[in-house]
């Protein structure tokens, strides 16, 4: 509680410095709600991906799988401004599988923190390797930058796109053709 009473106090130290009265009736109550919309938005560093990731047997299953059109939100790490947009995870098997709902809620663990595009794309795929173990993993991101699109340069319909590739994703230019072929038809479907 002393730490949150010493946050809302920066929150209204930072609300002057912009120009703003902390005490008119529209602020009064903004700290408090920025520490509740801080602590959903930043979920993310109280979960661990291993607890999540519980796995089970394939079942002889060994091909792709892809779980494309995941949706997220973000905020940038440089300008604490959001980015969004969707990611594809993919991985191939050895001996388990997971859940396809923890693939879209390993990609929010990662998206809830202060991010850079590059480096949510690898911890994603870094975590499923390490706890699946699986004979390759992806992870694709296309997302929009507010810090790029509302400041900066306002390059408005700017997209980027960032790949993070593992095991038989990297090595194999069959497997990462197959997957590009996947993400394409999603494009083109206006499915990612």
């Amino acid at each position: 509680m002393l730490q949150t009473k010493r946050i809302e106090n920066y929150l209204k130290d930072i609300l002057s410095f912009i120009g703003e009265d902390p005490n008119r009736e529209g602020l009064q109550e903004t700290p408090n709600r920025i520490i509740k919309s801080w602590n959903e938005l930043f979920s993310g560093y109280k979960q661990d991906p291993k607890e999540l990731l519980t796995t089970f047997d394939t079942e002889g299953y060994d091909q792709m799988i892809v779980l494309r059109s995941i949706e997220f939100f973000s905020m940038c790490e440089h300008h604490v401004l959001p980015f969004s947009g969707h990611a594809c995870v993919a991985y191939i098997p050895k001996d388990r599988v997971i859940g396809v709902s923890k693939l879209a809620r390993l990609v929010d663990i990662y998206a809830k923190r202060l991010q850079i595009q590059e480096r949510m794309g690898e911890q994603i795929t870094n975590a499923l390797m390490e706890y699946l173990d699986p004979k390759g993993a992806a992870c694709i991101i296309e997302a929009q930058h507010l810090c790029m699109r509302m400041r900066g340069c306002s390059k408005q319909e700017s997209v980027m796109v960032t790949s993070s590739l593992k095991g038989a994703f990297k090595e194999d230019l069959n497997t990462r053709t197959e997957l590009m072929r996947l993400m394409r038809s999603s494009r083109n479907e206006g499915l990612l």
